[in-house]
């Protein structure tokens, strides 16, 4: 982290390029600077192509398609594992009623096993997300940053001609 002067001095900034740089065409008051003509009279790859050059690279696929291997069977598990909660406590009262031990029935067992399934949700997804795709969606951020800060020192060394 490092503090920045200007107008907000004593704010700090994190060195993380997702702070630094403005979505295009929110430039807090500016006008968003068109595209420059690249030479030969092409228009100069902007930020959005960047963004579209890494959406459709392998290494993106890759990790959306980790993504939904995880979430889609997740979700559907989840899913399945509440509507027979709900299903079981209307349509079989008396098994949900069942006593297990003392006052404990099988319908709080269940309930308290869905709390429980959420809790061991979570954490598989914040265990998978740490192993599986944190580094390769990291990987990808900075190539973008990069990118976006290599087209704006060649539009700065452009506007310095």
């Amino acid at each position: 982290m490092d503090k920045h002067e200007g107008r907000d001095a004593g704010t700090i900034r994190l060195n993380d390029p997702w702070y630094d740089a403005l979505a295009v065409g929110w430039g807090e008051g500016e006008a968003a600077a068109p595209p420059h003509p690249a030479p030969g009279g092409r228009r100069a790859p902007g930020a959005s192509d960047i963004y579209l050059e890494v959406q459709r690279s392998a290494a993106f696929q890759e990790v959306r398609s980790r993504y939904r291997r995880f979430v889609v069977p997740a979700t559907a598990g989840f899913f399945l594992w509440y509507v027979a909660y709900v299903v079981a406590a209307t349509t079989a009262p008396g098994v949900m009623a069942r006593p297990v031990i003392g006052a404990v029935n099988v319908a709080l067992l269940a309930g308290l096993g869905q709390f429980l399934s959420t809790f061991l949700l979570t954490w598989a997804y914040a265990r998978h997300a740490r192993l599986r795709r944190d580094r390769a969606a990291l990987d990808l951020r900075w190539t973008v940053f990069e990118q976006e800060r290599g087209q704006e020192r060649s539009r700065s060394r452009e506007a310095g001609r």
